[in-house]
């Protein structure tokens, strides 16, 4: 599902508002994901799953397309766990 699909869904399941105004919401709640995990901070939403960074460690890679080893610097990345609800709700769709 894209950003634009889930915005059409919850303009069908919602009357009373606006195309406009759900693009805004929703861009609004993703950029205040971004923020916070931007400042490090977990983001968890209730049913659904926490949002975190980890940090990767620096490493020596492997270039696919040469074969030759790259250094590869350390770096944060997000990551995503799925809570409880949502993985009962996969496994049982």
């Amino acid at each position: 599902m894209t950003k634009s699909e889930l915005i059409d869904i919850i303009v069908e399941l919602e009357d009373q508002i606006t195309r406009r105004e759900t693009e805004v919401v929703v861009n609004n709640i993703l950029n205040a994901i971004g923020d916070a995990l931007g400042r490090g901070e977990r983001v968890e939403l209730r049913g659904f799953g926490s949002f975190y960074t980890k940090k990767r460690d620096a490493r020596i890679g492997r270039n696919p397309k040469t074969g030759e080893s790259v250094s590869v610097p350390s770096k944060i990345v997000p990551q995503f766990k799925p809570g409880k609800d949502l993985r009962n709700r996969v496994d049982n769709a």
